[in-house]
């Protein structure tokens, strides 16, 4: 999946605004125009059908958003719906990126928004039921895991993308 994709489907599943979406990139240590913004957003067309020049010009006009830039907004959400945390005098101010490589982006983007938003074990099993799969405990636990640990396992897109049919159905019929 795509980190575009994910930014587009989380912007919709919490009816996030372009201003807060730009309050939130600052936060995370990024500065982002609404243009940057928009581009960022725009899905792009079906690379499957014969397109015409104008097609692929759209394409470039999208704004690649690269595993730094998603882990920043991440982080920026997290101090959005949380607030700063005050760090301890040892500890450096500069938060450690967690995104290794694109396998890992789908099972850090589950553990911050879990942060983020507070969510329990129990509220994120009940959002993954409500999109129509069924984990057991031991199974999530192991897609928020570090990577390197014994029980980890690596999180697939469709969990990703089930993970935020849920959370669209759970916030946005409030």
């Amino acid at each position: 999946m795509e980190n575009n994709d994910i930014l587009i489907r989380f912007r919709y599943a919490l009816d996030i605004k372009d201003v807060d979406m730009i309050k939130i990139f600052k936060l995370g240590g990024v500065t982002v125009t609404r243009e940057e913004l928009q581009k960022m957003l725009l899905k792009p067309k079906d690379s499957g059908t014969i397109g015409s020049a104008q097609e692929k010009s759209a394409d470039e006009n999208i704004n690649q958003c690269d595993l730094h830039t998603l882990e920043s907004f991440m982080n920026g959400f997290i101090i959005f719906k949380r607030g700063k945390q005050e760090s301890k005098p040892e500890e450096s101010e500069k938060q450690a990126f967690m995104i290794k490589d694109s396998r890992t982006v789908n099972n850090v983007f589950l553990k911050k928004v879990k942060i983020a938003l507070s969510l329990t074990s129990e509220d994120m099993l009940e959002i993954f039921k409500t999109a129509g799969i069924d984990l057991s405990n031991s199974e999530l636990s192991a897609l928020l895991r570090r990577e390197g640990q014994r029980n980890y396992r690596v999180c697939g897109d469709r969990y990703v993308k089930c993970f935020l049919k849920g959370l669209a159905a759970r916030y946005r019929e409030r």
